[in-house]
Protein backbone atom coordinates (compact mmCIF):
# COMPACT_ATOMS: atom_id res chain seq x y z
CA UNK A 1 0.00 0.00 0.00
CA UNK A 2 1.48 3.30 -1.09
CA UNK A 3 0.54 6.69 1.58
CA UNK A 4 0.27 10.05 -0.19
CA UNK A 5 1.86 12.50 2.47
CA UNK A 6 1.07 16.28 1.98
CA UNK A 7 3.71 18.10 2.54
CA UNK A 8 4.22 21.04 5.14
CA UNK A 9 4.32 20.97 9.25
CA UNK A 10 1.77 19.96 11.46
CA UNK A 11 0.42 20.62 14.59
CA UNK A 12 -1.75 19.40 17.51
CA UNK A 13 -2.15 16.65 20.05
CA UNK A 14 -1.92 12.82 19.72
CA UNK A 15 -1.58 10.03 21.89
CA UNK A 16 1.71 7.52 22.34
CA UNK A 17 1.02 4.27 21.86
CA UNK A 18 1.49 1.44 24.62
CA UNK A 19 5.20 0.61 24.69
CA UNK A 20 6.06 -3.08 22.55
CA UNK A 21 9.23 -3.30 24.58
CA UNK A 22 7.32 -3.47 27.56
CA UNK A 23 4.70 -5.24 26.48
CA UNK A 24 6.65 -8.36 25.55
CA UNK A 25 8.32 -8.51 28.88
CA UNK A 26 5.04 -8.39 31.10
CA UNK A 27 3.20 -10.59 28.63
CA UNK A 28 6.03 -13.27 29.17
CA UNK A 29 6.35 -12.58 32.78
CA UNK A 30 2.74 -13.23 33.33
CA UNK A 31 2.64 -16.23 31.04
CA UNK A 32 5.48 -17.74 33.32
CA UNK A 33 3.45 -16.68 36.66
CA UNK A 34 1.73 -18.88 39.15
CA UNK A 35 -1.56 -16.78 38.83
CA UNK A 36 -3.57 -15.18 35.93
CA UNK A 37 -3.33 -11.81 35.07
CA UNK A 38 -4.80 -8.44 33.36
CA UNK A 39 -2.57 -6.50 31.20
CA UNK A 40 -3.62 -3.07 30.03
CA UNK A 41 -2.18 -2.09 26.67
CA UNK A 42 -3.75 0.71 24.40
CA UNK A 43 -2.39 -0.67 21.28
CA UNK A 44 -1.77 -4.25 20.07
CA UNK A 45 1.21 -4.00 17.59
CA UNK A 46 2.36 -6.89 15.14
CA UNK A 47 5.13 -8.07 17.46
CA UNK A 48 2.70 -7.90 20.10
CA UNK A 49 0.76 -10.25 18.57
CA UNK A 50 3.58 -12.67 17.86
CA UNK A 51 4.05 -12.69 21.63
CA UNK A 52 0.77 -13.65 21.95
CA UNK A 53 0.69 -16.44 19.51
CA UNK A 54 3.67 -17.64 20.25
CA UNK A 55 2.98 -18.10 24.09
CA UNK A 56 -0.32 -19.50 23.29
CA UNK A 57 1.62 -21.85 21.22
CA UNK A 58 3.59 -23.41 24.29
CA UNK A 59 0.88 -23.99 26.35
CA UNK A 60 -0.71 -20.47 27.77
CA UNK A 61 -4.22 -19.21 26.91
CA UNK A 62 -4.24 -15.36 26.18
CA UNK A 63 -7.00 -13.56 24.76
CA UNK A 64 -6.89 -9.68 23.74
CA UNK A 65 -9.90 -7.38 24.21
CA UNK A 66 -10.27 -4.03 23.15
CA UNK A 67 -7.73 -2.44 25.75
CA UNK A 68 -6.93 -5.22 27.97
CA UNK A 69 -4.99 -8.71 27.51
CA UNK A 70 -6.05 -11.70 29.47
CA UNK A 71 -3.71 -14.04 30.31
CA UNK A 72 -3.69 -17.85 31.57
CA UNK A 73 0.12 -19.08 32.37
CA UNK A 74 1.67 -21.58 30.57
CA UNK A 75 0.21 -25.36 31.41
CA UNK A 76 3.57 -27.50 31.51
CA UNK A 77 1.57 -30.62 31.32
CA UNK A 78 1.64 -29.61 27.37
CA UNK A 79 3.93 -31.64 24.93
CA UNK A 80 4.78 -31.89 21.38
CA UNK A 81 6.50 -29.80 19.01
CA UNK A 82 5.30 -26.25 19.06
CA UNK A 83 5.34 -24.45 16.20
CA UNK A 84 5.95 -20.62 16.83
CA UNK A 85 5.99 -18.21 14.43
CA UNK A 86 7.50 -14.92 15.42
CA UNK A 87 6.82 -12.94 12.04
CA UNK A 88 9.49 -9.91 12.25
CA UNK A 89 9.77 -9.36 15.73
CA UNK A 90 13.02 -9.85 16.97
CA UNK A 91 12.20 -9.86 20.54
CA UNK A 92 9.83 -12.56 20.08
CA UNK A 93 12.67 -15.04 19.04
CA UNK A 94 15.49 -14.02 20.95
CA UNK A 95 13.71 -13.69 24.46
CA UNK A 96 11.13 -17.15 24.02
CA UNK A 97 14.30 -19.59 22.52
CA UNK A 98 15.74 -19.81 25.89
CA UNK A 99 12.34 -20.60 27.22
CA UNK A 100 11.43 -23.07 24.83
CA UNK A 101 15.19 -24.91 26.30
CA UNK A 102 13.90 -24.28 30.16
CA UNK A 103 10.57 -25.90 29.23
CA UNK A 104 12.11 -28.84 27.52
CA UNK A 105 9.79 -28.43 24.22
CA UNK A 106 10.69 -29.58 20.86
CA UNK A 107 9.81 -26.26 18.78
CA UNK A 108 10.28 -24.29 15.36
CA UNK A 109 10.38 -21.19 15.16
CA UNK A 110 9.27 -19.48 11.99
CA UNK A 111 11.02 -16.44 10.68
CA UNK A 112 9.55 -13.54 8.35
CA UNK A 113 11.37 -10.89 6.45
CA UNK A 114 14.66 -10.54 7.51
CA UNK A 115 14.49 -11.35 10.64
CA UNK A 116 16.51 -14.89 10.14
CA UNK A 117 19.58 -12.28 9.06
CA UNK A 118 19.54 -10.56 11.82
CA UNK A 119 22.56 -11.76 14.51
CA UNK A 120 22.05 -15.21 16.12
CA UNK A 121 25.17 -16.99 16.05
CA UNK A 122 26.63 -16.37 19.64
CA UNK A 123 23.48 -16.66 21.36
CA UNK A 124 22.41 -20.55 19.67
CA UNK A 125 26.29 -21.42 20.52
CA UNK A 126 25.66 -20.50 24.18
CA UNK A 127 22.29 -22.29 24.17
CA UNK A 128 23.91 -25.23 22.16
CA UNK A 129 26.91 -25.31 24.76
CA UNK A 130 24.22 -25.75 27.52
CA UNK A 131 22.23 -28.34 26.46
CA UNK A 132 19.91 -27.04 23.68
CA UNK A 133 19.87 -29.00 20.18
CA UNK A 134 19.77 -26.06 17.39
CA UNK A 135 19.51 -26.29 14.24
CA UNK A 136 19.35 -22.76 11.83
CA UNK A 137 17.77 -23.29 8.87
CA UNK A 138 17.50 -19.87 7.67
CA UNK A 139 13.58 -19.31 8.01
CA UNK A 140 13.49 -21.67 11.03
CA UNK A 141 15.31 -22.44 13.97
CA UNK A 142 14.28 -26.18 15.42
CA UNK A 143 14.75 -26.44 18.71
CA UNK A 144 15.02 -29.65 21.13
CA UNK A 145 17.01 -30.82 24.64
CA UNK A 146 16.73 -29.15 27.84
CA UNK A 147 18.57 -26.03 28.97
CA UNK A 148 21.22 -26.60 32.13
CA UNK A 149 22.47 -24.37 34.47
CA UNK A 150 26.29 -23.00 34.48
CA UNK A 151 28.08 -20.14 33.74
CA UNK A 152 26.59 -18.39 30.69
CA UNK A 153 28.53 -15.86 28.61
CA UNK A 154 27.01 -13.07 26.23
CA UNK A 155 28.53 -10.48 24.28
CA UNK A 156 27.28 -6.71 25.38
CA UNK A 157 27.50 -5.05 22.07
CA UNK A 158 25.26 -7.85 19.75
CA UNK A 159 21.78 -7.35 21.01
CA UNK A 160 20.62 -6.75 24.70
CA UNK A 161 17.56 -9.24 23.74
CA UNK A 162 19.93 -11.92 24.16
CA UNK A 163 20.93 -11.22 28.03
CA UNK A 164 16.64 -10.05 28.58
CA UNK A 165 15.94 -13.26 27.35
CA UNK A 166 18.18 -15.50 29.84
CA UNK A 167 17.29 -13.37 32.59
CA UNK A 168 13.31 -14.24 32.13
CA UNK A 169 14.18 -17.55 31.73
CA UNK A 170 17.20 -18.51 33.92
CA UNK A 171 15.01 -18.22 36.79
CA UNK A 172 13.41 -21.22 36.62
CA UNK A 173 16.41 -23.58 36.29
CA UNK A 174 16.51 -26.30 39.03
CA UNK A 175 19.73 -24.71 40.38
CA UNK A 176 21.51 -21.22 40.72
CA UNK A 177 23.37 -20.10 37.03
CA UNK A 178 25.97 -16.92 36.69
CA UNK A 179 25.21 -14.73 33.31
CA UNK A 180 28.61 -12.73 32.37
CA UNK A 181 28.61 -10.41 29.89
CA UNK A 182 31.44 -9.69 27.47
CA UNK A 183 32.39 -6.42 26.63
CA UNK A 184 30.52 -3.07 26.82
CA UNK A 185 26.91 -3.82 27.08
CA UNK A 186 24.80 -1.44 24.81
CA UNK A 187 20.87 -0.80 25.08
CA UNK A 188 21.46 -1.51 28.63
CA UNK A 189 18.12 0.49 29.29
CA UNK A 190 16.75 -2.18 27.65
CA UNK A 191 17.94 -4.41 30.40
CA UNK A 192 17.28 -2.18 32.85
CA UNK A 193 13.37 -2.56 31.70
CA UNK A 194 13.92 -6.28 31.81
CA UNK A 195 15.17 -6.08 35.20
CA UNK A 196 12.16 -4.14 36.31
CA UNK A 197 9.70 -7.06 34.88
CA UNK A 198 11.00 -9.97 36.45
CA UNK A 199 11.46 -7.88 40.05
CA UNK A 200 7.71 -7.09 39.27
CA UNK A 201 7.24 -10.90 39.08
CA UNK A 202 9.35 -11.61 42.62
CA UNK A 203 12.29 -13.26 40.86
CA UNK A 204 15.94 -12.43 42.63
CA UNK A 205 18.92 -12.30 41.27
CA UNK A 206 21.99 -10.26 42.39
CA UNK A 207 24.78 -7.96 40.17
CA UNK A 208 27.78 -8.85 40.33
CA UNK A 209 30.18 -7.09 37.88
CA UNK A 210 28.81 -6.64 34.61
CA UNK A 211 27.02 -9.82 34.92
CA UNK A 212 23.92 -11.52 37.45
CA UNK A 213 24.15 -14.67 39.71
CA UNK A 214 20.62 -15.61 38.99
CA UNK A 215 18.68 -18.36 41.53
CA UNK A 216 17.09 -21.34 40.37
CA UNK A 217 13.61 -22.88 41.12
CA UNK A 218 12.07 -19.51 41.66
CA UNK A 219 8.56 -19.01 40.96
CA UNK A 220 7.26 -15.73 38.93
CA UNK A 221 3.93 -14.00 40.54
CA UNK A 222 3.35 -11.53 38.55
CA UNK A 223 0.87 -8.90 39.24
CA UNK A 224 -3.09 -9.91 38.65
CA UNK A 225 -3.68 -5.87 37.21
CA UNK A 226 -0.88 -4.24 35.18
CA UNK A 227 -0.96 -1.69 32.78
CA UNK A 228 1.78 -0.84 29.95
CA UNK A 229 3.29 2.33 29.78
CA UNK A 230 3.34 4.42 26.63
CA UNK A 231 6.47 3.83 24.12
CA UNK A 232 8.98 6.75 23.78
CA UNK A 233 10.15 4.98 20.66
CA UNK A 234 6.96 5.68 18.86
CA UNK A 235 5.77 8.88 20.60
CA UNK A 236 10.05 10.22 19.08
CA UNK A 237 7.83 10.59 15.49
CA UNK A 238 5.76 13.00 16.51
CA UNK A 239 7.75 14.53 18.52
CA UNK A 240 10.09 14.89 16.06
CA UNK A 241 7.45 16.25 14.06
CA UNK A 242 6.87 19.15 16.35
CA UNK A 243 10.48 20.32 16.14
CA UNK A 244 9.51 21.20 12.55
CA UNK A 245 6.35 22.79 13.58
CA UNK A 246 5.88 26.90 14.62
CA UNK A 247 2.54 25.68 16.58
CA UNK A 248 4.25 22.63 17.82
CA UNK A 249 3.02 18.95 18.76
CA UNK A 250 1.84 17.54 22.23
CA UNK A 251 1.75 14.06 22.99
CA UNK A 252 0.02 12.85 25.72
CA UNK A 253 0.94 9.28 28.18
CA UNK A 254 4.20 9.37 28.56
CA UNK A 255 5.74 8.48 31.83
CA UNK A 256 8.64 11.00 32.17
CA UNK A 257 10.89 8.80 34.99
CA UNK A 258 10.48 6.04 32.03
CA UNK A 259 13.36 3.72 31.80
CA UNK A 260 12.88 3.47 28.03
CA UNK A 261 15.98 4.59 26.69
CA UNK A 262 14.36 6.08 23.83
CA UNK A 263 13.36 9.16 26.68
CA UNK A 264 16.60 10.56 25.57
CA UNK A 265 14.66 12.12 22.14
CA UNK A 266 13.94 14.63 24.26
CA UNK A 267 17.47 15.70 25.43
CA UNK A 268 18.70 15.17 21.89
CA UNK A 269 15.96 17.39 20.58
CA UNK A 270 16.78 20.28 22.83
CA UNK A 271 20.32 19.91 21.82
CA UNK A 272 19.28 20.34 17.89
CA UNK A 273 17.21 23.68 19.15
CA UNK A 274 13.48 22.33 19.56
CA UNK A 275 11.47 23.96 22.24
CA UNK A 276 10.52 21.48 25.23
CA UNK A 277 7.66 22.01 27.24
CA UNK A 278 6.97 18.56 29.83
CA UNK A 279 4.10 18.32 31.93
CA UNK A 280 2.98 15.59 33.80
CA UNK A 281 1.60 12.92 31.22
CA UNK A 282 2.51 14.64 28.03
CA UNK A 283 5.64 16.79 26.14
CA UNK A 284 5.28 19.18 23.82
CA UNK A 285 7.85 20.10 20.86
CA UNK A 286 8.05 23.50 19.03
CA UNK A 287 10.32 24.62 16.60
CA UNK A 288 13.30 26.70 17.19
CA UNK A 289 16.59 27.70 15.75
CA UNK A 290 17.52 24.07 14.69
CA UNK A 291 21.29 23.43 14.05
CA UNK A 292 23.07 20.45 13.57
CA UNK A 293 24.30 18.36 16.51
CA UNK A 294 26.75 15.04 17.22
CA UNK A 295 24.67 12.16 18.22
CA UNK A 296 26.04 8.57 19.60
CA UNK A 297 23.51 6.04 18.73
CA UNK A 298 25.20 2.98 20.23
CA UNK A 299 22.24 2.83 22.92
CA UNK A 300 19.58 4.41 20.58
CA UNK A 301 19.52 2.85 17.35
CA UNK A 302 15.92 3.03 17.03
CA UNK A 303 15.44 6.62 17.14
CA UNK A 304 18.29 7.77 14.51
CA UNK A 305 15.88 7.19 11.18
CA UNK A 306 13.55 10.19 12.91
CA UNK A 307 16.91 11.83 14.32
CA UNK A 308 18.43 12.17 10.63
CA UNK A 309 14.57 13.28 9.32
CA UNK A 310 15.20 16.31 11.88
CA UNK A 311 19.10 17.08 10.76
CA UNK A 312 18.18 17.09 7.16
CA UNK A 313 16.22 20.12 8.36
CA UNK A 314 18.50 21.63 10.36
CA UNK A 315 21.24 24.12 9.68
CA UNK A 316 24.77 22.66 9.64
CA UNK A 317 26.33 19.55 9.89
CA UNK A 318 24.35 16.82 11.82
CA UNK A 319 26.97 13.79 12.73
CA UNK A 320 25.65 10.05 13.88
CA UNK A 321 28.78 8.08 15.85
CA UNK A 322 28.42 4.33 16.51
CA UNK A 323 25.91 3.38 14.19
CA UNK A 324 26.89 0.11 13.50
CA UNK A 325 23.81 -1.53 15.49
CA UNK A 326 21.39 -0.09 12.69
CA UNK A 327 23.01 -2.62 10.55
CA UNK A 328 21.45 -5.40 12.42
CA UNK A 329 17.69 -4.14 12.13
CA UNK A 330 15.09 -4.63 9.85
CA UNK A 331 16.80 -3.34 7.26
CA UNK A 332 20.25 -1.91 7.34
CA UNK A 333 18.96 0.85 8.47
CA UNK A 334 22.09 2.87 7.65
CA UNK A 335 21.42 2.38 4.10
CA UNK A 336 17.61 2.81 4.19
CA UNK A 337 17.89 5.57 6.00
CA UNK A 338 20.02 7.01 3.60
CA UNK A 339 17.86 5.90 1.06
CA UNK A 340 14.35 6.70 2.09
CA UNK A 341 15.71 10.48 3.19
CA UNK A 342 18.00 10.82 -0.38
CA UNK A 343 14.90 9.88 -2.30
CA UNK A 344 13.50 12.89 -0.60
CA UNK A 345 16.12 15.60 -1.62
CA UNK A 346 17.96 15.24 1.66
CA UNK A 347 22.27 15.53 1.78
CA UNK A 348 23.23 12.87 3.69
CA UNK A 349 26.12 10.07 3.45
CA UNK A 350 27.43 7.40 5.44
CA UNK A 351 31.41 6.96 6.04
CA UNK A 352 31.26 3.57 7.79
CA UNK A 353 29.48 3.61 10.34
CA UNK A 354 29.17 7.55 10.70
CA UNK A 355 26.29 9.21 9.03
CA UNK A 356 26.60 12.80 8.25
CA UNK A 357 23.68 15.30 7.40
CA UNK A 358 23.57 18.32 6.01
CA UNK A 359 20.65 20.34 6.38
CA UNK A 360 18.73 22.19 4.12
CA UNK A 361 15.97 24.31 4.91
CA UNK A 362 13.69 22.25 2.98
CA UNK A 363 13.46 19.12 0.76
CA UNK A 364 11.72 18.56 -2.37
CA UNK A 365 9.26 15.72 -1.40
CA UNK A 366 8.98 13.10 -3.93
CA UNK A 367 8.19 9.21 -3.86
CA UNK A 368 10.52 6.60 -1.33
CA UNK A 369 10.37 3.46 -0.79
CA UNK A 370 9.81 2.52 3.04
CA UNK A 371 12.42 -0.89 2.56
CA UNK A 372 9.29 -2.68 4.73
CA UNK A 373 10.70 -1.04 7.63
CA UNK A 374 7.67 0.43 10.13
CA UNK A 375 10.63 2.66 11.17
CA UNK A 376 11.55 4.11 8.29
CA UNK A 377 8.22 4.64 6.93
CA UNK A 378 7.40 7.05 9.94
CA UNK A 379 10.76 8.43 9.42
CA UNK A 380 9.54 9.32 5.67
CA UNK A 381 6.63 11.39 7.38
CA UNK A 382 8.55 13.30 9.73
CA UNK A 383 10.63 14.37 6.58
CA UNK A 384 7.79 15.70 4.72
CA UNK A 385 6.56 18.25 7.26
CA UNK A 386 9.72 19.93 6.07
CA UNK A 387 9.04 19.54 2.24
CA UNK A 388 7.99 21.50 -0.95
CA UNK A 389 6.36 18.56 -2.45
CA UNK A 390 3.83 15.77 -1.19
CA UNK A 391 5.68 12.85 -0.28
CA UNK A 392 4.56 8.71 -1.38
CA UNK A 393 5.53 6.69 0.65
CA UNK A 394 5.56 2.42 -0.55
CA UNK A 395 4.67 -0.34 1.58
CA UNK A 396 3.35 2.41 4.16
CA UNK A 397 1.66 -0.58 6.11
CA UNK A 398 4.63 -1.86 7.09
CA UNK A 399 3.95 0.72 10.36
CA UNK A 400 1.57 -1.60 11.99
CA UNK A 401 4.85 -3.71 13.68
CA UNK A 402 5.29 -1.15 16.37
CA UNK A 403 2.44 1.49 16.03
CA UNK A 404 -0.77 0.06 14.85
CA UNK A 405 -2.97 3.65 14.14
CA UNK A 406 -0.15 5.55 13.04
CA UNK A 407 -1.73 6.97 9.92
CA UNK A 408 -4.54 7.93 11.88
CA UNK A 409 -2.77 9.82 14.56
CA UNK A 410 -0.96 11.74 11.81
CA UNK A 411 -4.42 12.56 9.74
CA UNK A 412 -5.51 13.81 12.82
CA UNK A 413 -2.83 16.54 12.64
CA UNK A 414 -3.48 19.50 11.00
CA UNK A 415 -1.58 21.09 7.94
Amino acid sequence: MNRTVKAGSRSGSVTAPASKSMAHRYLICAALSENGSEICCGTFSDDIEATIDCLNALGAEITAEEEKIRVKPIRRDVFGEAHLYCRQSGSTLRFLLPLVGVLGRNAVFHMEGNLGKRPMTKFLQELTAHGMGIEDCGSEIRCSGQLQSGIYTIPGNISSQFISGLLMSLPLLKTDTALRIEGELQSGDYVAMTEEAVTLSNIRFEKEGSGYLISGDQKFSFPEEYTVESDWSGAAFPLCMGALSEKGIEVKGLKNNSLQGDKRIIEILKEFGAAITMNEGSVTVRKGSLSGITVDASNIPDLIPAVCAVAALAKGETRILNAERLRMKETDRIKSTIGVLSALGADIRSEGDIMIINGQETLKGGETKSYGDHRIAMAATVAACGCRNDVIVEEAECVSKSFPGFWEVFESLEV
